[in-house]
């Protein structure tokens, strides 16, 4: 009986809780994102337990307490002196939507308030306001709000994510300059107007303008902005001759008549130096008629290639300038920037040569290399048949020496005992005894018998003899 009269109880102390409860908050987060929920209480109620539960605020239902104030994704705080109790809710989630109480424990009956919690998706907005601008300008990004928060923070993001807009704000209206960017409220005409300085292409993008509301989510509006290239009405690219003189010629919007015109040098606009007024060479000529003027260069140099921008408007504003890609070559050489090579020759002073000359400067060795190895192979090829000739020569030469030493041997024996026969005489004396031979040759031919010579009575000086008048012959 005790315990069915104490669940009673709980139950009615549970039923009083929701009907007793006061001023319904309601409160609004990003699904993925945290959001506070705070809650007053009356005074004297300041060393209070204070809690969060969900439901019907059972023992289960309780998901925080000042008593233990770090539990999950929860995180509860009691600012006494304000009488107020926010608990922070991290890690949103679709089931986290629905009714919460704020409990303040005391004897008897506690306190709640309710709470109702809904969850939106984390992103912005259904439409964008497209703004297009030029890189090195300046553009500014106006946001309208609702009259009721005039007084109320204003700020500026970039991306597309509400929920961390306020921590990832480029500018406040509490801060209202922060490098390149400056805010101005204009409360009469509800707006504030956010500018952008010295845009770049890096600026482009998805912006947020925010108005900070304290019971909801914050108010916002979108923009795209699209910071495109600064560039000119036309683009040229023309070549000039070194030593050559050279026209450019620039048109400009009829409205500019009577402006300044001129032409300068530089990779942008902005570090561009006044060819005009700093080359004598220049000389500017205004044809009014035809909207436009010329430029001419009496005598181009090496170093005037690069890129010139000429027009007629000191604020740059895009579109009216013309920009010229100047290259320029030289006679000897295809390159923008002519380049030489020094190379000293035998008997001559050092001198500038083109390019062309080194390659056939560089090229000519092989080509004596390979005729070298040509000569030297016909050379060799010649020796090689030489020798084999000489070879076929020194083989006949041995076996006509084979028999005449079988003459000799046969005519040494039998008249002088001779053992020792020469084959070859080269002494001044052998040949002096030929010339004799040849003359006494003369006058024994008549009696000499051309059928059987006779050999007893042959010499070794008479066969070598013999041996030449036969090889004279023959020739």
């Amino acid at each position: 009986m005790w315990n069915r009269g104490n669940l009673l109880f709980t139950i009615c102390i549970a039923l009083r809780c929701v009907t007793s409860a006061g001023e319904v908050v309601h409160v609004t987060g990003y699904l993925g994102g945290e959001l506070k929920i705070s809650c007053s209480y009356g005074q004297g109620y300041e060393s209070y337990e204070k809690y969060l539960c969900k439901n019907d605020c059972g023992h289960s239902d309780v998901l925080i307490t000042t008593s233990n104030p770090v539990k999950n994704k929860y995180m509860i705080h009691d600012e006494k002196r304000a009488r107020i109790f926010t608990t922070t809710i991290s890690d949103l989630r679709s089931t986290d939507a629905g009714t919460y109480w704020c409990g303040v424990s005391r004897n008897g009956k506690d306190i709640y308030t309710e709470v109702k919690l809904k969850l939106v998706e984390d992103s912005c907005c259904n439409s964008a306001r497209k703004i297009k601008s030029h890189e090195g300008y300046s553009e500014s990004i106006s946001c309208p709000y609702e009259s009721q928060y005039q007084n109320n923070l204003k700020y500026i993001c970039r991306g597309n994510r509400p929920s961390t807009c306020l921590q990832q704000a480029l500018i406040t209206s509490e801060n209202k300059q922060n490098g390149r960017f400056r805010l101005d409220d204009e409360k009469e005409s509800r707006k504030f107007t956010v500018t952008i300085s010295s845009l770049s292409q890096n600026d482009s993008g998805s912006y947020l303008c925010g108005v900070q509301r304290n019971s909801d989510l914050d108010d916002f509006s979108a923009v795209e902005l699209e910071v495109e290239e600064w560039c000119c009405d036309e683009s040229k690219i023309t070549s000039g001759v070194v030593g050559h003189p050279l026209t450019l010629q620039c048109p400009y919007p009829p409205q500019h008549r009577n402006n300044r015109k001129f032409l300068c040098k530089g990779d942008h606009r902005k570090n561009c130096t006044d060819t005009v007024t700093s080359q004598s060479r220049f000389a500017l000529q205004d044809d009014v008629s035809s909207s436009s003027f010329s430029v001419r260069i009496t005598e181009l140099e090496a170093a005037d290639a690069g890129t010139y921008w000429c027009g007629s408007d000191s604020q740059w504003r895009v579109g009216n300038y013309t920009k010229i890609e100047l290259s320029v070559v030289s006679l000897q050489h295809t390159s923008a920037v002519p380049s030489t090579t020094t190379v000293e020759t035998i008997g001559k002073t050092p001198s500038q040569v083109p390019d062309a000359a080194l390659y056939v400067v560089y090229t000519v060795p092989p080509v004596l290399l390979l005729l070298i190895c040509v000569l030297v192979v016909m050379v060799y090829k010649c020796k090689h048949y030489k020798a084999k000739g000489d070879e076929a020569v020194m083989n006949r030469k041995t076996q006509k020496a084979e028999g005449l030493e079988e003459v000799m041997g046969a005519a040494a024996s039998d008249n002088y005992g001779n053992k020792e026969v020469v084959m070859y005489a080269k002494s001044s004396k052998q040949q002096s005894a030929c010339n004799h031979y040849d003359d006494d040759d003369n006058d024994d031919d008549d009696d000499a018998s051309e059928d059987e010579p006779d050999y007893e009575n042959v010499t070794t000086e008479e066969i070598y003899c013999n041996e030449n008048f036969h090889k004279a012959n023959r020739r």
